[in-house]
């Protein structure tokens, strides 16, 4: 055991971020969790993980968009959150278009149900060249998927349900090399049941009394999914970790 000490300021805390190789994926894409929890494990505050954001994670989480070819969230969460097109500054587009990315990436929308409000601006005010991407699966409501197609790209990934490993081989296909999943927590649950998650950044909120809600829900049957602690950052009394997946080979995983 070791302590963790507070040093020097970072200038800018999305440099280090910004310096992880997401070169080289263990699957179809990089897959980079970002989420937030209270000291008590709990994921949210009356349905909103915005009122459980200290103001330090809730720029970070903005600027972390710069990381991302695309950004995926699932449906529940674009619904209490109101998600709406990434906007990043005008520095953050002209660094992302020095590395070869899009000037911004588009969202992602994860439903099986396809109950979205399809006149929310996540989909009207996307631009032509970030479309708003609906991910969903083929057994949708015909209307419902018909109504997507006018509105978002669609994306079939899974018979009954979307599955995960689907979804990803159809981003990566799109040229979406690094995918940011910002929630919601069942859906991250999913992404490490199909050992698709690369990389986990979580803030850690100093609050306690939340929703009964977790990070992640584990579907039935899933596994041990196992991490390694890469970096970790302190600003104010919010702590910024940052984990990456194990080698299968070394998880041991059940």
């Amino acid at each position: 055991m070791e302590p963790l000490e507070r040093g020097a300021p970072i200038p800018d805390p999305l440099t280090p971020y910004l310096e992880v190789d997401r070169t080289q994926p263990r699957h179809e894409c990089w897959v980079t969790g970002h989420m937030v929890a209270g000291l008590d494990g709990t994921a949210a505050i009356h349905g909103r993980v915005g009122a459980l954001s200290t103001e330090p994670d809730q720029d970070l989480f903005r600027r972390m968009r710069q990381i991302a070819d695309v950004v995926m969230v699932g449906a529940q969460t674009v619904r209490s959150e109101g998600y709406a097109p990434m906007r990043l500054s005008e520095s953050a587009r002209a660094q992302r278009q020095t590395r070869g990315q899009s000037e911004m990436p588009p969202v992602a929308v994860v439903s099986r149900s396809l109950d979205l409000d399809w006149s929310s601006q996540v989909f009207t005010a996307a631009p032509e060249h970030a479309r708003t991407i609906v991910i969903t699966c083929a057994k949708a409501d015909p209307v419902r998927l018909a109504a997507a197609e006018q509105a978002a790209t669609v994306i079939i990934a899974g018979e009954e349900r979307v599955e995960p490993a689907a979804a990803l081989q159809a981003l990566a296909g799109l040229g979406y090399q690094v995918v940011l999943c910002e929630g919601g927590p069942r859906w991250l649950g999913e992404l490490v049941a199909a050992d698709r998650l690369d990389e986990l950044c979580l803030s850690i909120s100093p609050m306690m009394g939340g929703d009964a809600l977790p990070v992640s829900v584990a579907p039935p049957g899933a596994g041990i999914a196992q991490f390694s602690l890469k970096s970790t950052m302190v600003a104010d009394d919010t702590l910024f970790l940052r984990y990456e997946a194990k080698p299968a080979a070394a998880e041991g995983r059940s």
